[in-house]
Formats: C-alpha cells, sequence, structure tokens
C-alpha cells in the first residue's frame, strides 16, 4: 500500500501539570510496585490456597479436613476485650484493642479441635500488598513451638469452640487490619471469606511498658487519653481566659478519619508504628499549606466562605467534614490547630495535651531577639517593625519515648500544626523535647530551636539614628515566655509548666543553657544598656467590650534628680498575634517627675474611638515609649488589656439519666444599642449531645434570644453541655453548663 498523500501526524505535547505543582511521578523503575499507603485497600486474600500443581483429577476436595464455622471478635462494647483495652467509649461496631496487650476471639470449628493433628493459625493483613517481612501480614500460631511478632495462645477449649488469645506486638503498625481464620490442610490451606465485621482497629497503647507512649502515671493516661473535655487557655497573661472544648476522639467516624488523614499524607504503612515518624506526620497534616489538608488557617477577620476559629465548639464536626468531603475546613487559628490536633492524637492513643504559652515569640530572624525599632525620639517606628509577640500561642505535647536521642530526652515533645514557619521543607513543627529544650540542646531533632525561641527571645529596642545606625537602648530579658498553661490531671483547674521549659530568670542555670544554645546557632542579644532610673507601670484593667475606662500611666523617678520624660503613648486594636490592626490612641505628654517621686499621666478612653476597629479576640495593645531629657535614656513598656465579651447563659433540665430525655437552653441579650448580624449559635456535649447549630439574620440591640434543644444522654458520667454565638460584630461569646447523667 502506497503511503503517497498520507500524512504525519504531529506529535501532541504532553499535558501540563497543574500550576504551581509538580508532576505526579510513579515508583516505576525505582521500586516493584507503589508504596504501600493506603490503610483502607485491602488485599485480595484468596479462600482456597492449594500447594503445588493440580493432578490429574484437579485439586481434591477439603471437605473432610477441619473446617471454620463461626468467628467471634468478642467485639461487644460491655465485653473482656473493649474493657480491657479501654475501648469501650469508641462508637464502632469492630474491635478496636491497644498493641501490646492480649484480646480474645473465639472460633468454632466443624468438629473438636486436636492440637496435635490440626493446623491453623489467625492472619492479621494491613495495606493492599501484606508482606510478612515488612509487618503487614501477620500469622499468628496457638502453639508455643511456633510462634510469629505476635504471641498467640489457646486459653479455653469446649468441644469444637476454641477461645484463643492474641498478643499484637508493642511496636506494631497501629491502623486498621483485616483477619482471617486460616486451616492447613495436606493440600491446601483453607481461610474464612472476607468479612468487615472482623476487621480490627490496633492502636498505641500507654498502658504497656514495652511500648514507645507508655506512660507510667495513671492521672496523666485518664487525662491525656481518655478525657474528651477539653479547656483551653487564652486572652492575656495576667487575665487568663478559658475555653471549652469537646474532643471527641471516641465519636462515630473519627478514628477512620485520623487514618485517613495518614493515608491522604502518602505516610507508607510501615511507618505507621512509629510516633515519633506519626505525630511529625500529623503536624504538616492538620494544616492546609502544603497538602490541602484537614484545615485552612485565617487570621484576618474576614470568615465569609467558612466557620469562624471562634465559632467551633469541638473537633468531630472538623474532622467527619474533611473525611467526607476530602478538602480543607475552614477556618482555623492557633488553638483550632491544637485541639484538632489532641483528638488526633488521644483517638490513636498517643497521650497528648494542648498548652498555651503566654506572650511567644515569633521571631523572623532566627535568632533570640524580638528586635522593636524606635526612631531618634523614642517613638516606636511600625514600618521596619517585623517582629512579633503573639499574646499567646497553643500548641501540643504527646508522650513517647526518644530513641532517635541520648538518653534521658524522651518524655513529653511538643508539636505544632500552626503553618508558622516550614521545617524540611513543609510547614510543621516536632516533636521536639520538652527537656532538650530546658536544657539549651537544641542541635536534636526537630525544630527545637524555634520552640526554645518561642519561650526564651529577648524583647530589644533599638534606636535608629537619621544617618540609619541602630543602637541597642534597651533589653527586656524577661517579657517572653512569661506562663505556659496546661489543664491539671483529673480537675478543671490550671497549671503552669514553665519550670519544664526553663530555668527561672537571671539564674546561673539560665545563663548555663542560653550559652549552650548559642554553640548551636541561636544569637542572643549581647549588650547590656544602662537602665533608666524611671519606670514606666501601666495598670491592670478588666474590662469589657463597650465601655469607656481610664487609662492611668504611672512614671516612677528612682533617681535623686528631676526628669523629665518626653512619652509617646500608643494604644492599638491587635489581633491575638500581636500584630495591628487600627491605632485608636495617640498622645505625646511631657512629664516632669521630681526626684524619688511618681507622676501619674490621667488618659481617658472612649469605646467610640475602639468599637467599630475591634477584630476577634477584642485585644488592645497600650505601648508607653519615650527619652529622659536630662540622661538620653529610653523608657518603654507595654500592656495588652483583653476586653471582656458577653457570656451566653445555659441551662439543662430534665430527667439526668441514661436514655432519658433532656433539655439544653441558650439565652443571649444583645447589650450593644447597635444590631448584631448573621448570628451562629452551636452547641454540643460529649456523650450527651452530638453537634447542633441554629442561625439568626438579625438581633437588634437590646433584644434577647432564647435557643432549646432536646437530647439525651448517651452514657453515665459528669460532662458539659457547651455552646458559642458568633457574628462578625461580636467574637468570642461562649457558655457551658455541666451535668451528671446517672444510669
Amino acid at each position: 500500500m502506497s503511503d503517497q498523500g498520507a500524512t504525519t501526524p504531529t506529535p501532541s505535547a504532553p499535558p501540563a501539570p497543574p500550576a504551581g505543582r509538580p508532576p505526579k511521578v510513579g515508583s516505576r523503575g525505582r521500586a516493584s510496585g507503589p508504596t504501600d499507603s493506603d490503610n483502607f485497600e485491602a488485599a485480595d486474600i484468596p479462600e482456597l490456597e492449594f500447594f503445588g500443581a493440580p493432578g490429574p483429577r484437579g485439586y481434591p476436595p477439603l471437605t473432610e479436613f477441619l473446617d471454620i464455622w463461626d468467628v467471634d471478635m468478642m467485639r461487644g462494647r460491655g465485653e473482656t476485650n473493649k474493657t480491657d483495652h479501654r475501648t469501650s467509649l469508641y462508637h464502632c461496631d469492630n474491635l478496636i484493642v491497644r498493641r501490646g496487650q492480649e484480646f480474645q476471639i473465639k472460633i468454632t470449628f466443624s468438629r473438636a479441635y486436636k492440637p496435635n493433628e490440626d493446623k491453623f493459625a489467625v492472619e492479621f493483613v494491613i495495606g493492599a500488598n501484606p508482606q510478612y517481612s515488612k509487618g503487614t501480614y501477620i500469622p499468628v500460631f496457638p502453639t508455643k513451638t511456633r510462634q510469629s511478632s505476635w504471641e498467640g495462645r489457646v486459653i479455653q477449649t469446649n468441644d469444637n469452640v476454641v477461645i484463643m488469645g492474641v498478643t499484637p506486638a508493642a511496636n506494631c503498625i497501629v491502623g486498621k487490619y483485616h483477619m482471617y481464620v486460616a486451616v492447613q490442610t495436606p493440600f491446601g490451606i483453607r481461610r474464612t471469606k472476607r468479612d468487615n465485621s472482623r476487621d480490627l482497629y490496633i492502636l498505641f497503647n500507654p498502658w504497656a511498658a514495652d511500648d514507645a507512649v507508655f506512660l507510667d502515671d495513671e492521672a496523666e493516661r485518664q487525662e491525656c487519653v481518655m478525657n474528651e473535655l477539653g479547656i483551653i487557655y487564652h486572652g492575656a497573661y495576667d487575665d487568663v481566659s478559658e475555653r471549652n472544648w469537646n474532643y471527641g476522639q471516641f465519636n462515630f467516624g473519627v478514628l477512620d478519619a485520623c487514618l485517613y488523614i495518614m493515608d491522604r499524607s502518602e505516610m507508607p504503612i510501615t511507618n505507621r508504628g512509629d510516633p515519633i515518624k506519626v505525630t511529625r506526620k500529623a503536624s504538616a497534616m492538620l494544616n492546609s499549606r502544603d497538602d490541602d489538608c484537614v484545615l485552612v488557617g485565617n487570621w484576618s477577620g474576614d470568615y465569609t466562605y467558612g466557620v469562624a476559629p471562634t465559632s467551633w465548639t469541638g473537633s468531630t464536626d472538623i474532622l467527619l467534614s474533611y473525611f467526607r468531603s476530602k478538602m480543607p475546613v475552614c477556618y482555623a487559628q492557633c488553638w483550632v490547630y491544637a485541639a484538632v490536633f489532641n483528638s488526633f492524637l488521644r483517638c490513636l492513643g498517643i497521650p497528648s495535651r494542648v498548652v498555651t504559652n503566654y506572650y511567644s515569640a515569633h521571631d523572623n530572624d532566627g535568632n533570640l531577639k524580638l528586635d522593636i525599632i524606635l526612631d531618634d525620639n523614642g517613638r516606636i517606628d511600625r514600618n521596619r517593625t517585623k517582629d512579633s509577640v503573639w499574646n499567646y500561642h497553643c500548641w501540643n505535647e504527646c508522650y513517647m519515648t526518644r530513641p532517635d536521642l541520648p538518653t534521658g530526652f524522651g518524655g513529653w515533645q511538643v508539636v505544632d500544626a500552626t503553618p508558622q514557619e516550614t521545617s524540611d521543607g513543609m510547614y510543621r513543627c516536632g516533636p521536639a523535647s520538652v527537656l532538650a529544650i530546658k536544657h539549651g540542646q537544641i542541635c536534636f531533632p526537630f525544630d527545637a530551636p524555634f520552640v526554645f525561641a518561642e519561650v526564651n527571645s529577648d524583647v530589644v529596642f533599638y534606636s535608629r539614628k537619621k544617618d540609619g545606625t541602630m543602637e541597642t537602648v534597651k533589653v527586656n530579658k524577661s517579657h517572653v515566655g512569661r506562663m505556659v498553661l496546661t489543664k491539671a490531671a483529673g480537675s478543671d483547674g490550671r497549671r503552669d509548666i514553665i519550670d519544664q521549659y526553663k530555668f527561672p530568670e537571671g539564674s546561673p542555670e539560665e545563663r548555663t543553657v542560653l550559652e549552650k544554645a548559642e554553640e548551636f546557632g541561636c544569637k542572643q542579644e549581647k549588650s547590656s544598656p544602662p537602665e533608666a532610673d524611671v519606670d514606666v507601670v501601666l495598670p491592670t484593667l478588666e474590662i469589657s467590650v463597650g465601655d469607656d475606662f481610664e487609662f492611668n500611666v504611672e512614671f516612677v523617678n528612682q533617681s535623686l534628680q528631676k526628669r523629665t520624660v518626653e512619652a509617646y503613648v500608643s494604644g492599638s486594636v491587635v489581633y491575638y498575634t500581636g500584630v495591628s490592626s487600627n491605632e485608636f490612641l495617640f498622645k505625646t505628654p511631657t512629664v516632669t517627675v521630681p526626684a524619688q517621686k511618681s507622676v501619674k499621666e490621667l488618659m481617658m478612653i472612649e469605646s467610640r474611638n475602639y468599637l467599630n476597629h475591634l477584630v476577634e479576640q477584642a485585644n488592645l495593645n497600650f505601648i508607653v515609649t519615650g527619652k529622659i531629657k536630662e540622661t538620653g535614656r529610653i523608657v518603654s513598656a507595654m500592656k495588652v488589656v483583653t476586653l471582656h465579651t458577653p457570656k451566653l447563659t445555659v441551662e439543662v433540665s430534665g430527667g439526668g439519666r441514661v436514655n432519658e430525655e433532656m433539655m439544653a437552653t441558650v439565652q443571649f441579650t444583645n447589650p450593644f444599642s447597635f444590631n448584631l448580624e448573621n448570628v451562629y449559635l452551636r452547641m454540643e456535649g460529649p456523650g450527651v449531645m452530638e453537634l447542633k447549630s441554629r442561625y439568626y439574620s438579625l438581633l437588634p440591640g437590646g433584644s434577647s434570644l432564647t435557643w432549646t434543644e432536646m437530647f439525651t444522654p448517651q452514657r453515665p458520667g459528669k460532662t458539659r453541655v457547651m455552646a458559642t454565638l458568633d457574628c462578625s460584630g461580636l467574637r468570642q461569646v461562649s457558655g457551658q453548663a455541666s451535668i451528671t447523667v446517672e444510669t
């Protein structure tokens, strides 16, 4: 056939990858198959597996040999497995156990089991490509003469019923396993059919001494693994506020959502028994910056396309929304990241807690200095001041051994899902040993220098001359890392654990630690400019949103001569991250202070000046700087005033017994003269009420709302119903009611 007139096809260019993303490259050419990273993808395990090739008449029937009639996972909520493994609270029909601890299964055979003649094994597989060498296929045998990495034994036999005990290895993979019972015959192996009801979940075990997350303190285990009710601290160092949170780690679907997060990260299944790798991977996956994963951060104040961070009441809705939609959930700030991360960790069995660091440094230069630039007259140059001090910052601590570090640096580890800085190319932080941070051993992985700076940085004031040169004029070594709070174990009280992060300010131990940190590259301010002999004292105030108030600045002269201070007093509405939104106050008083006396400069703050500029969490930041005319020394003082928001009234009435209907009533009165628009309310309670929500398009000034919901408690014990109200005109409004449910 002639090819005259035939046209040569023009080769087309391959499709371009999505903008900003590299093309997806598979494992072809470098591995025999793709990495096994999907816990929900099941392997195809044959029911019949014959030995060798068939004879002339095919394979013989196996009917005369031992057969399996039934397998009982003993997975009922009140049965031994779940009570012994402390997993009864999980809302899941499948068996959930903890590694390193024996559980039982009941097998019914076609006839009485004969140990000397019959050979059977219980097989556990995880992932799409199970292999014995990788710990993803584990056969468990009932005899002592033949054992694998998991121990097996026959606990009891009764005619054709065998109760077998299985002890997963204390370092086995954590996740969802499929289980089969296999009987060996002379001609091949016969297995049970694939049955979803026989799937089981294996978790980390802080009660097992050989597990890497073992925590030898029952009160802490009950608090940091089993407790669903959280208290997260916020506000200001000298005016601490509390936020109630429902971690919901036992709620229906949450465990599957947590496993899906690891699948979404393409984390190899073989790495999922190592809490170091799991927590490091999860700290990246809880934020959406790199991988479109769980939560989108938003500090702008505009939450039009999602839920305001201050509106959330618990983690369940966030995790299930992500699991269902496979899309990031909007929106989060640091405490939301920490709370959802806490749910993830507790759900998988890793002891964890949320901690709050007051005056937390976020340094842009990678040193131990937060630079505040003043002009030649002592006024803050906001255009050149880039570092910020967060009023508070929440992160997590989780408990584990650290075999990758020298002995003694296990225990509590810092992990942080809030996307602040990249670590190994991704927005994540930790795990970093708390003990290593305290002792300045910041060379140890992971991200210890960043956490060290969050609690140890100095606030350094520089005076910028007109020729551009900079001079250090004041160093505040005690402002950052004032207090680290977490919920006390077994109570609703709070506990300050700052002593676990650093030695007392000014102590010899602290100086040694800072010198050690400097050896590893953390630069600190060496200069010690003379202290000014005039102190500036700012008042501690408790003010509600909408109040007018007095703000007194006191100048205290410690010298024996008169002093004249040319001061700058600035008041700004700020985000809790320390970033300024709007300046509502600026005064430049010149104050003359007699020798060894004090003078107060009185300022009246009217609500109309700040109210329309408020951002969520309603923080006002007052900064006083200035220069002493006689000595040229710089004075400064900073104070964050957190305005208190009105509270929701939550009342609960009814039987107070399991399966008896109860009623929760939420009441709120708009205390302002202006209307509140697009008002959202949310309410939930661990073990008693799933998430409920309500929307009001308008709440006129001075008017009230009442919202009533019926609910039925599902389990006994002490719990709490918590509610939030949120709208663009008023954030951070909450309330709660404690209840005790009896059987």
